[in-house]
């Protein structure tokens, strides 16, 4: 009777313990992560030249606060720091270092630019840190077997110039190609986008110029490119060299049929500074729905985000659709966190990240899906044309798939 006792009280013991030891194997935590919170770091131009881009940040940190008043992710708060790199590659480089061994962030989410995610990529991946979801559409983001720890999410800028290349192919076969590009790795990725798009017909680019971000003007650029007896337009630059490149356009009469790059397609930071009327006609890609746009004023998704801008970012503005995308993005990062449940570990976060199926968000256009896979970086690859109508952009034709290889 005494023996049946103690062994009931050893089984007791041995399956108490094996409770506690499967509870304690269910949470893992790497820095930036415990039962009470997730710290996430995040590098934004809030000054400098890019400074547009800025709100994207504060969209973020807005929705992530919504997020936390709902009670978290699994019951963890997030902790979002956020610091200014002023657009500068070295000041980013500080910028990660301080996230990373001072404030000892689980990842680095959506830092902006391609030459400040340049900058930190190397030094990322030394430390196995997830440089995750960056915010640049530059092709190098989806190199898992060379970086297995930098992620991007966005289309990325060769997609978007076989898409213009194919429109261009279709519409105007005959046509003079003049090119503004930014002089980094953005802009020679969308180059190269249009280049191979246009295949052997890569003829048409009869001019391209490059100007450097920080450049008081570009109006030299577009001077020599209308000069070259162009009558189409493709403009890769950040919001203030697209809005300085249409007013100059518009200055000096011409009227090519115009494209520009997706990352200035803003109402608000870039055609309205280059006046609205100098905009219409032109055309660009979209992926996210266009608060401004009078097809998605019954939209559910977009009624939430409204919502969500009135209660939580109040002096945002809700015609810049940067705005869009900071909401869309963090909603695809607290996807990333809830699947990682108690595994908190960076491996498990790029794990996750890397095994999205068929998200969404409610602001991304219908149809268009986030799916990544151990071998394909690349979230977002679908985006549709759209054109300025004066008032607001439009979209046409069908959902396209960019054709670049992973």
């Amino acid at each position: 009777m005494l023996d049946r006792a103690i062994r009931v009280v050893a089984l007791t013991f041995i399956a108490a313990a094996a409770l506690t030891t499967a509870a304690t194997a269910q949470k893992k935590y790497d820095p930036g992560a415990s039962d009470s919170e997730i710290r996430i770091g995040n590098i934004m131009p809030y000054s400098g030249p890019a400074s547009a881009y800025g709100t994207i940040g504060k969209a973020q940190a807005a929705y992530f606060k919504k997020i936390n008043d709902e009670g978290g992710i699994n019951g963890r708060k997030i902790n979002f720091i956020s610091y200014d790199d002023a657009f500068s590659p070295p000041k980013a480089v500080e910028q990660a270092r301080k996230l990373v061994e001072s404030d000892e962030v689980l990842l680095i989410f959506q830092s902006l630019g391609t030459q400040s995610n340049s900058a930190i990529q190397k030094y990322m991946n030394a430390r196995k840190v997830p440089q995750l979801f960056v915010a640049t559409g530059a092709t190098k983001w989806g190199d898992p077997q060379n970086f297995p720890w930098t992620m991007g999410w966005q289309p990325n800028y060769q997609s978007e110039g076989r898409i213009y290349a194919a429109y261009i192919l279709k519409n105007f076969p005959n046509g003079k190609i003049a090119a503004l590009w930014q002089n980094d790795d953005a802009g020679k990725d969308q180059m190269k986008g249009l280049r191979d798009g246009l295949g052997d017909r890569a003829g048409m680019i009869v001019a391209d110029k490059s100007y450097e971000i920080g450049d008081p003007t570009i109006d030299s650029q577009i001077v020599a490119l209308k000069d070259s007896g162009a009558d189409i337009l493709t403009t890769w630059a950040a919001p203030k060299g697209a809005a300085q490149a249409i007013r100059k356009v518009a200055e000096l009469g011409w009227k090519p049929v115009y494209f520009i790059g997706n990352v200035s397609t803003s109402v608000a930071t870039v055609l309205k500074p280059a006046g609205i009327e100098n905009a219409r006609g032109i055309i660009s890609t979209a992926y996210i729905k266009d608060p401004t746009d009078p097809v998605w004023k019954d939209d559910l998704g977009i009624k939430t985000w409204l919502t969500f801008m009135d209660k939580y970012f109040p002096d945002g503005d809700k015609t810049n659709n940067n705005n869009v995308y900071g909401y869309a993005t963090a909603q695809t990062m607290v996807q990333v966190l809830k699947q990682c449940g108690d595994d908190l570990t960076r491996e498990n976060v790029m794990k996750q990240a890397a095994s999205l199926k068929g998200f969404t968000s409610d602001v991304l256009l219908p149809g268009i899906r986030i799916n990544t896979g151990p071998n394909d970086y690349f979230p977002i690859e679908q985006m549709q044309l759209m054109k300025f109508n004066g008032t607001s952009w439009e979209l046409f034709g069908e959902i396209i798939t960019g054709e670049v290889g992973h």
